[in-house]
């Protein structure tokens, strides 16, 4: 015990640089272990014993001290400061005030309730305790003695100070007068020193920091932000973070701009290439107000009625200038602007389709049918972007393949005629179907009549093909 001051002022060194917390709601549980020291003289104001508190710091005559571990204690923290704790002891006693005994067995068992001025001092590394309790002691043997087997209840009154050093450990000094009723005078003062385990904390998410500190206590997190996570780990705690999953800025709410436009990402609309903020983060390289991804001249400042292009359109019909190969002609931009014949047209091509007449069985085309011919001539010439489509068919007189070679071979003689006359090939389709698709009775000659014919339609289908053939 004469070291005594040095230990505890190298403690106190110590726990000035360390951050800690003692026994409380989320550490409910403490451990001690240390030595004691009994001390009978400075109780009293008879032989062999002093006044109250005489000599009290006399540790060579009169402690009785056993250099061993020599004291155990189990503590609960209850709440509002206050701790429960018993304690159990053992001491050899060789010293009664000024007297010396014969070794004498100490035992003592003791219960107190302990309040902690920890939180008066903000909760610092230095826990004042002051307790209250009582306990029982008995002191072994010794012949001819006044404190042969004594055994007695006592009150007992304390006061101590712990230093946490760590979440969990710390250095305990106590000092406890244990008063006895009795008229033995065996009253007495037990000093102790030790370590205390702290133990018991409740941690639910297990990242080291405990429920009552924990901002987040079902996630685990970092100390820095309070235990609470930091997933893409950008410095930015959930939280607060606008994007949590994405490492960014703290400008942006922790949200990316990858193309350093300035606009974050979730406000990008072109995340990917820089742009300009009044185009939610799109550029608009020519710099006409319309931005570059809705822009069909990207490269050329335009009106944004014009898409972004600088041409016009100027028949309105919705296809630019550029793309419209009947400029002066409304039409459809399937039809890149050019008109396309109205039903009234293919109906009437029609009527003069039924006029043209051919050598029986075979596809030689009559003389007589010119006429009608140049007619159907004329209206395709008309429309000089549609793809006609012209169909061969017959009546069910003679075989199937027979009647599917025929119309084969007069739809093509009707294409044929059309080409040699100044409709370019690629604007003329035909097909044969035989007798597959009569429009009348094929046991009437004139059902029959009606049965062979050549029909025009529009061949949609290739004009698709060619206009997406054109793009490439």
């Amino acid at each position: 015990m004469k070291h005594l001051s040095k230990i505890v002022l190298a403690s106190l060194l110590f726990l000035g640089f360390t951050s800690v917390q003692a026994q409380d709601a989320d550490n409910p549980w403490a451990i001690g272990i240390g030595t004691n020291a009994v001390d009978f003289y400075p109780t009293g104001e008879d032989a062999p014993l002093g006044g109250m508190f005489d000599e009290y710091f006399n540790t060579g005559d009169h402690w009785n001290i056993l250099p061993a571990v020599s004291k155990l204690s189990v503590s609960r923290y209850i709440g509002a400061g206050f701790v429960g704790e018993i304690s159990g002891s053992i001491n050899q006693i060789d010293k009664y005030g000024d007297r010396s005994v014969g070794d004498l067995s100490y035992y003592a068992v003791d219960l107190s309730a302990d309040y902690s001025l920890r939180a008066l001092l903000n909760d610092g590394w230095i826990d004042p305790v002051l307790g209250i309790g009582g306990g029982y002691t008995w002191i072994g043997d010794q012949d001819g003695s006044d404190l042969e087997n004594f055994s007695n209840p006592t009150l007992n009154g304390k006061a101590g100070v712990n230093f946490w050093f760590s979440d969990n450990i710390a250095l305990t000094l106590e000092s406890k007068y244990k008063h006895t009723f009795d008229t033995d005078g065996a009253q007495h003062f037990q000093h102790a020193a030790g370590i205390k385990f702290m133990f018991g904390g409740t941690d639910s998410d297990g990242d080291g920091i405990y429920d009552k500190d924990d901002e987040c206590p079902e996630q685990p997190g970092l100390e820095e932000f309070n235990g609470c996570p930091d997933t893409d780990g950008d410095g930015i705690e959930d939280r607060q973070d606008a994007c949590p999953n994405e490492a960014g800025l703290a400008e942006f709410d922790g949200c990316p701009d990858s193309d350093g436009d300035g606009v974050a990402d979730p406000d990008d609309d072109c995340p990917e290439v820089a742009g300009l903020a009044e185009m939610n983060g799109c550029p608009d390289a020519d710099g006409d107000g319309v931005r570059d991804d809705e822009d069909n001249c990207p490269d050329e400042a335009g009106p944004a009625e014009n898409d972004g292009c600088p041409w016009a359109d100027t028949d309105g019909d919705g296809v630019l200038d550029k793309d419209d190969d009947c400029p002066e002609e409304a039409g459809p931009a399937a039809s890149n602007g050019c008109p396309e014949p109205t039903a009234e047209v293919i109906s009437e091509l029609n009527e003069y389709s039924k006029t043209v007449l051919f050598d029986l069985n075979k596809a030689t085309i009559r003389p007589e049918s010119e006429e009608a011919l140049q007619s159907i001539h004329d209206i395709m010439h008309e429309y000089s972007t549609t793809i006609f489509h012209i169909e061969g068919h017959t009546d069910s007189s003679g075989s199937d393949s027979y009647n599917m070679k025929l119309s084969k071979e007069r739809a093509a003689s009707v294409a044929t005629w059309l080409e040699q006359n100044g409709i370019p090939a690629k604007r003329l389709t035909s097909e044969g179907y035989g007798e597959t698709q009569p429009i009348a009775t094929n046991s009437t000659a004139k059902g029959r009549q009606d049965n062979r014919r050549v029909e025009i339609s529009l061949d949609k289908d290739k004009e698709m093909k060619d206009k997406s053939k054109d793009k490439k």
